[in-house]
């Protein structure tokens, strides 16, 4: 059960927690921010020694930006990139990890009636947000026949993925920054720390808590930057929020983001923005994605089924919605 302890979009100065750097039983808090995935990482942790600070730190770096150049859509030596260029003609032989998580993405369209699908790219590839760029509604229809998971096929036994149709694209920017998190605190348990935050984005992962006290993380305000809609305190635990804000462009009073409707192909509007809390951040970033795509009432059905997970959704009124399990104030 998740608390909400704050609530009605209350200002918050900083979108992160404010870490004393003051020595506490001989260690002290490590943070550093890049730009990596096209979006911000962000990580602070604990450690007893400055060695051991500052080797947690490069790690979580490190990791991202080795997921980075395996699943990236716009590195061409990616192993995404080389399966977007050539399963449409012959099966791509891939790694056990990227085979893994195309995998669960397959399993995820099939939970989520279709609603989480990594073949959205196929009509996707076309928007291009800072140019203020969209396809036309010909050009669509004459794509929308590729965007269906069920065209992947996998060959466990080779590792290889086959497009069983020749105009389908693959992204997994709605689960590669999760499990980006995921390893990242996989490798800082692995050196013994256990209190730490790292942030791709809108996936967030903690370890234990901030030394004594939760970790206050909050949900902004999809219209408002500086302002948090929600504040939750968590501890060992995931959080991910998708939002109409992320990537966008605003044509003629109406706003184009980058959460696109498998079935239509174009950008979503009954919310503006989803989070879910629970211990995984791979399923965290996909859940959020496939419940903005379904809905407030879909979308709370299917978090209401999934134990250990929670959902809070922002309507395009600006009202909250909660999954049952979420205690409010």
């Amino acid at each position: 059960m998740t608390k909400i302890i704050f609530l009605v979009f209350a200002f918050m100065s900083a979108v992160y927690p404010c870490l004393s750097m003051s020595n506490q039983q001989n260690g002290r808090w490590y943070s550093d921010n890049q730009g990596i995935m096209g979006t911000n990482i962000h990580t602070e942790v604990w450690a007893e020694t400055e060695q051991l600070g500052n080797k947690a730190v490069r790690i979580v770096m490190d990791e991202m930006e080795r997921i980075n150049q395996l699943m990236s859509p716009y590195i061409d030596s990616s192993e995404l990139s080389k399966i977007n260029a050539f399963a449409a003609t012959r099966p791509v032989a891939v790694s056990q990890e990227l085979f893994d998580l195309i995998q669960m993405s397959l399993s995820l369209s099939e939970e989520t009636f279709g609603a989480f699908d990594i073949t959205f790219a196929s009509v996707g590839y076309l928007y291009e947000y800072r140019n203020k760029q969209k396809p036309d509604e010909k050009t669509i229809q004459s794509l929308l026949s590729a965007v269906n998971y069920r065209h992947v096929r996998l060959d466990k036994a080779n590792l290889t993925v086959f497009f069983a149709h020749p105009k389908v694209k693959i992204d997994l920017g709605g689960i590669a920054k999760g499990h980006a998190v995921d390893n990242a605190l996989m490798l800082l348990r692995n050196l013994g720390i256990t209190n730490a935050l790292v942030t791709a984005g809108g996936d967030t992962g903690l370890l234990g808590d901030r030394r004594g006290r939760p970790w206050m993380v909050g949900v902004r305000d999809p219209r408002n930057r500086d302002r948090q809609a929600v504040v939750l305190p968590l501890e060992n635990t995931a959080m991910s929020t998708s939002g109409d804000y992320e990537r966008y462009f605003e044509e003629d009073g109406k706003r184009y983001h980058h959460i696109l409707s498998p079935k239509s192909g174009k950008s979503v509007y009954e919310v503006q923005s989803v989070t879910i809390v629970g211990p995984r951040s791979t399923l965290n970033d996909a859940l959020s994605t496939a419940v903005f795509v379904l809905g407030v009432q879909q979308g709370i059905d299917l978090i209401n089924r999934v134990k250990g997970y929670d959902a809070l959704i922002v309507d395009n009124h600006r009202k909250l919605h909660y999954s049952n399990s979420f205690q409010r104030d």
